[in-house]
């Protein structure tokens, strides 16, 4: 699977504009949210506490995500699901957790894929994606992790929090393609800072780009 993306216009209908740094302040968040209705960004990204402000100032054509069990995935799965609802009862139309990546190298699958089933019962019918680090974990981990995400119900794999040694990769990428199939989705994020890594990203099966350098992206697209 490779989406075409023929304009700008189309390339901004993928992008999760993010900022999840915990310096961020009120003036990032309504800078984001102004960013992403001018550029028509698919949606915002920001941490839990942002949401009633992202809410505020986001179009009406703009998503709002937040994020579960972030950056690490060690929440337990109680804590999981009470961030969930809360993070949707305040107004977040997608949610991105991260797995717990330690019980799943362990080989703990039943654990993950309670905690995924937990997330996804939480969200009521929203988008989940799950992330799982891939730079901290094997080419046949990815794949399990694939599998495990998809047949849990989630709605996307996703490569990374942005907060580890190293971000996406467009060769995970395509691995994750390959195990989900065409109709699943798959999201990069982390450390896509230009067009040509976006563009790279998505060429090889990613249907979402995760990035807080969406806007320079943008500029990129439309100058080239």
């Amino acid at each position: 699977m490779s989406i075409i993306v023929s304009t700008p216009a189309d390339l901004a209908k993928l992008i999760d504009h993010t900022i999840l740094k915990a310096e961020a302040r009120t003036d990032d968040i309504v800078r984001l949210c102004r960013e992403a209705t001018e550029h028509g960004f698919f949606s915002v990204c920001v941490n839990p506490a942002w949401i009633d402000l992202a809410r505020k100032h986001a179009g009406r054509a703009t998503k709002i995500t937040s994020v579960v069990g972030f950056p690490l995935g060690a929440s337990s799965i109680k804590t999981k699901q009470q961030e969930t609802i809360d993070d949707i009862t305040r107004g977040a139309d997608e949610i991105d957790m991260v797995m717990n990546v330690g019980k799943f190298k362990e080989g703990d699958f039943g654990y993950v894929t309670e905690e995924i089933i937990g997330v996804v019962e939480a969200a009521g019918g929203r988008i989940v994606k799950v992330i799982i680090e891939t730079c901290l974990i094997t080419d046949d981990e990815k794949k399990r992790a694939a599998r495990l995400i998809k047949e849990a119900g989630a709605h996307f794999v996703k490569t990374s929090t942005g907060f580890n040694a190293k971000g996406a990769d467009a060769r995970d990428v395509k691995i994750l393609r390959d195990v989900v199939g065409p109709d699943f989705g798959v999201k990069a994020s982390g450390g896509i800072r230009d067009y040509a890594t976006c563009l790279a990203m998505i060429q090889a099966g990613a249907d979402r780009i995760g990035t807080s350098a969406s806007v320079m992206i943008m500029t990129q697209a439309i100058t080239l």
